[in-house]
């Protein structure tokens, strides 16, 4: 059963810095794909960034060159710097995990099986 829990939301001012975190559990599986996705009322579900078990990294054109995913391996918590942050940015931001998935299937596209419960991020002016 594969557990995911954020922390590292808050409010941050327009052209500042947050690191959210998602720590795992569970994911005993050596392939994988690990996810960040928000949220904003009103708005669907996005995709903000993906990385694989071998630390290959997708973004979104929205976050492209400000956001950084990254985590070291499975049992170590998924990451997401966001740096010259945006009032847009502003929504709940999520982790989610598909097990079995890497390379060219762990993109902004793919399903994921496994979230956690949010982080909410406010980005005031």
């Amino acid at each position: 059963q594969v557990h995911l829990e954020e922390s590292g939301g808050g409010s941050v001012q327009a052209g500042g810095s947050l690191r959210l975190s998602c720590a795992p559990s569970g994911i005993t599986h050596s392939t994988y794909c690990m996810g960040w996705f928000r949220q904003a009322p009103g708005k669907e579900r996005e995709a903000v960034a993906t990385i694989d078990s071998h630390g290959v990294a997708t973004y979104a054109d929205s976050v492209k060159g400000r956001f950084t995913i990254s985590q070291d391996s499975a049992k170590n918590p998924l990451y997401l710097q966001m740096n010259s942050l945006k009032l847009e940015d502003t929504a709940m931001y999520y982790c989610a995990a598909r097990l079995a998935y890497s390379g060219s299937w762990c993109n902004l596209k793919l399903n994921f099986a496994d979230w956690g419960q949010g982080t909410q991020v406010t980005v005031s002016s």
